[in-house]
């Protein structure tokens, strides 16, 4: 089992790796050069260049990436592909990852988080976790797979491999597909920014929600809602805004017996490190159980500078 996401979900340099995740991903374009996340342009550089004034803009990566990174899943003795992403409702990344389905060597579980940030990465872990966890109470011969090539395979397998033998049965890509989705529903993704022209210009919020931090001065609180953003709660001042970001993820924390918690930054982490302190010291956990991460390359050039943003999701 091989799990893929994209960049959008802003894993830590080093995590994805070690967790076995495949990451693609997006493009990032800065005054007409293309760049692609993660690979030649960091969150840095791109801060710099909004920073100047440099017009940016985003693509999702096209179908060949997806199969590419498919057909090394495939290579490197993956059966089956459960592949989580960019809520669809922000961006068309999750259609090139179905286009790219089509033509994969092995059977593809396309997942639409609905979500983004570490609201995707928290779902993409959760999948990944979950495709290296034997099933409990595994018996001598393993349950009869699922149609289709998935299922012939795993049939091959139990034929020529476990005849005869204990088995360690692995579980399929509806299930892992199944754990991605409901990590994702968990997940509430809140955010604040200096400012929302960014996300206007780039369509993903309305003229009138931008206005709000313009014509009006209010420091609206944004949230990830259906898959969309929407303004949520609107604050005088960003210090106030912080502080009610800060209390809508510990009250949301409170319900929850067993949680994963990030913070999110664009730029210097000063204000996101004592933030994650907060939310740690009012759920008593270690503050390094908070992670704190940059929000990366696309998700800075929709937001622009000064983004903060909580996630919350269940363990």
């Amino acid at each position: 089992m091989a799990v893929v996401t994209d960049s959008t979900a802003a894993l830590p340099p080093g995590l994805a790796h070690a967790v076995g995740l495949q990451v693609v991903p997006l493009d990032v374009t800065i005054d007409g050069a293309r760049y692609v996340e993660g690979v030649d342009v960091t969150p840095e550089q791109l801060l710099h260049a909004l920073e100047r004034g440099a017009k940016v803009t985003t693509s999702q990566p096209p179908p060949s990436a997806f199969a590419a990174a498919y057909e090394r899943a495939a290579a490197a003795g993956a059966h089956e592909i459960v592949s989580v992403h960019l809520s669809g409702e922000m961006s068309g990344t999750v259609r090139s990852a179905r286009t790219a389905a089509t033509v994969s060597p092995v059977p593809v579980r396309v997942v639409d988080s609905r979500t983004a940030a570490l609201g995707l990465g928290f779902a993409a872990l959760a999948a990944a976790d979950r495709a290296r966890t034997p099933v409990d109470g595994a018996h001598d011969v393993p349950p009869e797979p699922e149609d289709g090539l998935g299922g012939a395979v795993r049939r091959w397998m139990a034929r020529t491999v476990h005849r005869g033998g204990p088995v360690t049965v692995w579980p399929d890509a509806t299930e892992v597909a199944q754990v991605a989705a409901a990590a994702a529903a968990s997940s509430r993704v809140w955010f604040l920014v200096d400012s929302l022209e960014h996300l206007r210009r780039g369509g993903r919020l309305g003229t009138a929600a931008a206005a709000l931090g313009t014509v009006l001065g209010l420091r609206p609180i944004l949230s990830v809602q259906d898959g969309r953003l929407a303004v949520c709660e609107k604050v005088r001042t960003r210090r106030a805004a912080r502080d009610r970001l800060e209390q809508l993820a510990v009250a949301e924390l409170a319900g929850r017996p067993a949680v994963r918690i990030a913070v999110h930054h664009v730029g210097p982490s000063d204000a996101a490190d004592e933030v994650a302190a907060h939310l740690a010291s009012a759920v008593g956990i270690p503050t390094a159980d908070v992670l704190v991460a940059d929000a990366g390359a696309v998700l800075a050039a929709h937001v622009g500078p000064g983004l903060l943003a909580v996630v919350v999701a269940d363990a």
